[in-house]
């Protein structure tokens, strides 16, 4: 029972602190003048993809010769699968949502779609995402992705210096993310900042502040919501491998699940889909780039099911942003390839 419980309160923890993380890290972008796009796909990508990062860390420095490295693995894998299915699918949900549900407000109130927020006015809130950048992420994650999977079907001596060229590769996306060009983040709309409530423009130490607390709250109720799921794992009769790639990932993509939520509640679509993209390029490098150093980074047949449908489920969305044809629905799509993966996970684990 206990462990019910904790899971439950780590899970209201988490939202709380994203709440207030979301809030900092907007007002962060504003007082350092960081593109509006970069705040989510570098400023809040780093903040909710620490917990992936640290638990494949932890696993191969501190974890047994033999699960540590089924684990580390796992989690590297794993995090994407989730990232690029579960992230996306709640994101097209609460379009939809929150759609009907202003849909519903005019219609009590007598209002035309006239009145209908621009973001809403057309695929549910997908209008004025940038889906040309969007599709440049998904791409570069694609290539990274897809190398890393073809190094954990080979074996040869200098594959563990490669690690090194992920963590140079994320490198390069940072820096390329910061010289985008755009607009600065804007603090105009913002809400104050939750520890200065009322300030029109808060102090650049209580946005330092309320960022750094609420990343590491974060980091620490994900770590413990890992540790109830691992308890799971052998109740249930699950193997490290499986507990790695189905319900720790679950747990540790939480942060970018609910800040998702947030933001399209606060009909900012545009970060909602920066952070999770993002977020899947430090997946896609750190934490490979940790277990390719440390592991031997050889992959099962549960490993692979993972690494086709995430790549499968890249190219669904690719499609769907070079095609034109992105809409709530087909985001909220994206999900049922985790949905095959859990199925398929079946026969082969």
């Amino acid at each position: 029972m206990i462990h019910v419980v904790l899971l439950l309160g780590c899970a209201v923890v988490i939202y709380l602190a994203c709440e207030w993380f979301v809030n900092a890290v907007e007002w962060f972008g504003v007082e350092f003048k960081v593109g509006a796009v970069a705040v989510g796909t570098i400023l809040a990508a780093a903040g909710t993809a620490l917990p992936e990062s640290v638990v494949t860390l932890v696993a191969v420095l501190f974890g047994s010769k033999q699960s540590g490295p089924d684990i580390a693995v796992g989690a590297a894998l794993g995090g994407p699968l989730v990232v690029g299915t579960i992230a996306y699918g709640v994101t097209g949900a609460m379009l939809l949502l929150r759609k009907r549900s202003l849909a519903k407000a005019r219609a009590a109130s007598g209002v035309g779609s006239a009145g209908e927020p621009p973001e809403l006015q057309r695929d549910g809130g997908l209008a004025e995402v940038d889906t040309v950048r969007l599709a440049k992420d998904q791409t570069w994650f694609l290539v990274i992705f897809a190398v890393k999977v073809g190094l954990g079907l080979v074996a040869f001596s200098l594959k563990p210096a490669l690690g090194i060229l992920f963590f140079a590769t994320y490198g390069v996306y940072f820096w390329r993310e910061m010289r985008a060009d755009g607009d600065d983040a804007s603090g105009e709309g913002l809400e104050s900042l939750k520890i200065q409530p009322g300030r029109a423009t808060p102090s650049r130490w209580a946005v330092i502040v309320q960022t750094i607390v609420t990343v590491v709250i974060i980091f620490a109720a994900s770590q413990l919501f890992v540790r109830q799921l691992e308890w799971a794992g052998p109740a249930l009769g699950l193997s490290p491998v499986v507990v790695a790639l189905l319900l720790s990932p679950v747990a540790t993509e939480l942060p970018e699940i609910l800040n998702a939520i947030i933001w399209v509640r606060a009909g900012k679509t545009q970060l909602a889909l920066a952070n999770i993209s993002g977020a899947m390029m430090i997946q896609a490098t750190v934490p490979s780039g940790i277990g390719i150093l440390f592991t031997p980074w050889k992959f099962d047949g549960a490993l692979m099911l993972a690494g086709g449908l995430t790549a499968a489920a890249v190219i669904y969305l690719l499609w769907l942003l070079k095609a034109g044809r992105l809409t709530s629905v087909k985001l909220t799509a994206a999900a049922g390839f985790y949905a095959l993966f859990a199925a398929g996970l079946v026969l082969v684990a």
